[in-house]
């Protein structure tokens, strides 16, 4: 779908649509808490702004003054800030926001929202397969949540939650703009402009960015190891990742009344496919991606006494398209279609070996919530809604398997086959209906205790019901001191490719699945012996069960999604923020975690064991400030059964300077990975060897040059 009739279907959808659980309520109250610094309140803990400290939940907030001070680009950087997660990386380099160890390939565990809204997709589960990343200039703060959080969001609040606030028409006023320039032909551009009209406020948002990603080289690839067998020469390792994007992202927002209306776009187009979807580099390879969203939110606080009502909808619609042809082998190779003596079973492929697959999306939600404080000592709230999503297109295109015209093999050297809309394409189309209800009650037991209780119920049409509940007792321990003790359970919807996934010769879906689930304890403690210092701990401790895996079938060659994994997880994050003087900020937090896979009996793989983050924030004078910081990633299993040696641990170090010439000009230099250190992220197992052997190679040193100027 071309940009103009995705935004004409936007603004069609936000005429009639209405409702689901939102993050705005007191959004007045935020603002004059901001006044006092942003960072030590959060809304996501339980749906109403508070003090982070005194917060029911292990939390992080990073503001967007903490974001340009660390020359961030993609939240990706953002996040690796967070104690307790990792961002880790995929074969085709989407990212992977590790939680306290619990990894899994496609990372459907975390919940994303931006302005408390999903961005959940039906197909793997995750934020999308053509991601193409999330730039920050429209960001106006990163509330992160460590921890179960079902109770309150449903579906995928699992490992953790992720909400991304955008800048509201108050932040946006008048124009302003910037670009910025470096290494790998990276350009980008941004403009915001905001303005008001008696009761009206709006704002909108523009940001461009092209490049061609990276100059990591992968070594070897799974065209390589074919070769070995089969006698071909045709992998393209070594070679550069293909991680080249061009990316447009327009955000539009208008505030009237008691009235919020927001409206995105996000065009991904030439998206690269890392080390390739299949492990086999091709630089070709290109993917699009059309992501479309409206949410219209309504706040009625007169209705009823000392009650607060917030009624709000939402429309996403997304997709994951293919530029050209998706070349899974080079031409030349065999592709994996063996026999168990290694002969070729088809002989080659001169154009490689071809799949096109392409999915089309379509998410609506809707619901309410009420707040009621009408009982001395309690702020209950309560809410239900309604969620649809539905892969409603599914197109392919691919020259193996059957030819649906003939009811033959595709032999190597004949055209591609459009398998669409027949038996043989490699998804179902299908639809998923959820109805929900929550009820959460914060009761003041005492004067220096407050005890959080919710619960939610979610039914959904494929799998049934399910009930989480949430408790959490939060002591004011001295008038420097907060402890807290929490328990949450939460689960993780199985995804389409998992229940509905068809003639793949590698894997099948089941759809009897249940979801998974996760039962966590943690006890945290928020201490600030003076206003200027805050040391934050927490030790939690996690059961993971009924995890979604591949089994592998009687015949040999397939596997089939089933419910049988089981993690525990125990660990500790440590975090240190000290304001020194005016002019210098110090930051610093250290993880640690040990996961165990129970089905195999070893530790749980890919996560790293230890992290330690440090920064520092200097201000110069009135027109310089330098920001350093380092990150250590330490101790990474390897999957049961891989003999590859250890993963080697990295530390990076980024460097970013900033002037103000003027007071509408302000120049920067952002330097990553200042001492170019060969940092890797582990790549799968496989059989009947690891397809990538020196696994994921991350970026070497970088530059960017950056002007900003207000108008």
């Amino acid at each position: 779908m071309k940009i103009r009739d995705g935004l004409i279907t936007l603004m069609a959808v936000a005429t009639v649509t209405f409702a689901e659980q939102s993050n705005d309520f007191n959004a007045d109250e935020l603002d004059v808490l901001q006044l006092y610094g942003d960072e030590d309140f959060i809304t996501i803990a339980t749906g109403v702004v508070q003090p982070i400290a005194k917060a029911p939940a292990v939390a992080s907030v990073i503001t967007a003054s903490e974001i340009k001070s660390m020359g961030a680009t993609d939240i990706d950087q953002i996040l690796e800030t967070v104690p307790g997660l990792h961002v880790s990386r995929s074969p085709i380099y989407n990212p992977l926001f590790v939680f306290r160890g619990i990894h899994s390939d496609f990372n459907p565990q975390v919940l994303i929202l931006v302005n408390g809204v999903p961005l959940s997709n039906l197909f793997h589960g995750d934020r999308n397969l053509v991601w193409g990343g999330m730039p920050v200039e429209a960001i106006s703060r990163i509330e992160v949540i460590r921890g179960p959080g079902s109770a309150l969001y449903g579906a995928d609040a699992f490992a953790g939650v992720i909400n991304i606030v955008t800048k509201s028409p108050k932040e946006l006023q008048g124009l302003a703009g910037g670009i910025s320039a470096g290494s790998f032909s990276t350009n980008r551009a941004w403009l915001s402009a905001g303005g008001s009209n008696g009761e009206l406020k709006y704002s909108a948002f523009l940001e461009a960015e092209k490049t061609d990603g990276s100059d990591a080289t992968i070594s070897a690839d799974a065209q390589t190891f074919f070769d070995l067998i089969t006698g071909t020469s045709v992998s393209n390792a070594p070679g550069r990742v293909n991680l080249s994007k061009e990316n447009l992202d327009l955000r539009l927002e208008a505030n009237y009344k008691d009235w919020d209306v927001r409206i995105g776009a996000q065009i991904r187009n030439d998206v690269g496919d890392g080390a390739g979807a299949a492990q086999a580099l091709n630089r070709d390879n290109k993917f699009e991606s059309d992501r479309y969203n409206v949410d219209v939110t309504y706040r009625e606080y007169n209705l009823l006494p000392d009650t607060k009502i917030e009624f709000q909808a939402s429309y996403y619609q997304t997709s994951q398209e293919v530029t050209g042809n998706f070349v899974l082998f080079p031409a030349g190779s065999t592709g994996p279609f063996l026999s168990p003596l290694g002969v070729p079973l088809f002989g080659t492929f001169p154009e490689g070996v071809i799949g096109n697959p392409e999915i089309y999306e379509n998410h609506f939600r809707s619901g309410f919530t009420a707040l009621y404080d009408g009982i001395d000592k309690h702020n209950i709230s309560f809410g239900s809604g309604y969620y649809k999503g539905e892969i409603d297109k599914v197109r392919e295109r691919k020259n193996f398997g059957i030819n649906p015209n003939t009811g033959m093999f595709i032999l190597p050297g004949e055209p591609v086959v459009d398998v669409s809309d027949t038996p043989l394409v490699f998804l179902t189309e299908d639809k998923r209906d959820n109805t929900y209800v929550y009820f959460q009650d914060v009761w003041q037991l005492g004067n220096d205790w407050e005890l959080t209780a919710g619960l939610r119920h979610d039914n959904y049409s494929d799998f049934g019901g399910t009930t989480n509940p949430r408790l959490a007792l939060v002591w004011s321990t001295g008038y420097n001191l907060t402890t807290k003790l929490l328990y949450g359970e939460a689960f993780r919807a199985p995804s389409f490719a998992q229940t509905r996934a068809i003639n793949n010769p590698l894997v099948l879906g089941n759809p009897d699945l249940k979801p998974e689930e996760i039962k966590s304890y943690e006890l945290a403690f928020d201490y600030r012996p003076s206003y200027d210092l805050t040391i934050n701990m927490n030790f939690f401790h996690y059961n993971w069960t009924d995890i979604i895996q591949f089994v592998a079938d009687m015949n040999g060659s397939t596997g089939t999604a089933h419910n049988v994994g089981a993690q525990t997880g125990r660990g500790m994050e440590f975090e240190v923020k000290w304001n020194v003087s005016d002019d210098l900020k110090l930051s610093s937090n250290f993880s640690v975690q040990k996961s165990e896979d129970e089905l195999l009996d070893a530790d749980a793989a890919n996560s790293p064991e230890r992290q330690l983050y440090l920064r520092g924030d200097w201000r110069l004078d009135d027109s310089w400030t330098f920001n350093a910081q380092a990150n250590w990633v330490i101790g990474r299993n390897r999957e049961s059964g891989d003999s590859r040696p250890e993963i080697d641990d990295y530390l990076l170090v980024d460097l970013n300077v900033r002037h103000r010439i003027s007071k509408h000009i302000e120049v920067a230099l952002i330097m990553n990975n200042v001492f170019d250190e060969d940092a890797r992220e582990p790549s799968p197992n496989g059989q009947p060897v690891p397809f990538l052997p020196n696994d994921l190679p991350l970026s070497g040193r970088s530059f960017l040059g950056e002007i900003r100027y207000t108008f």
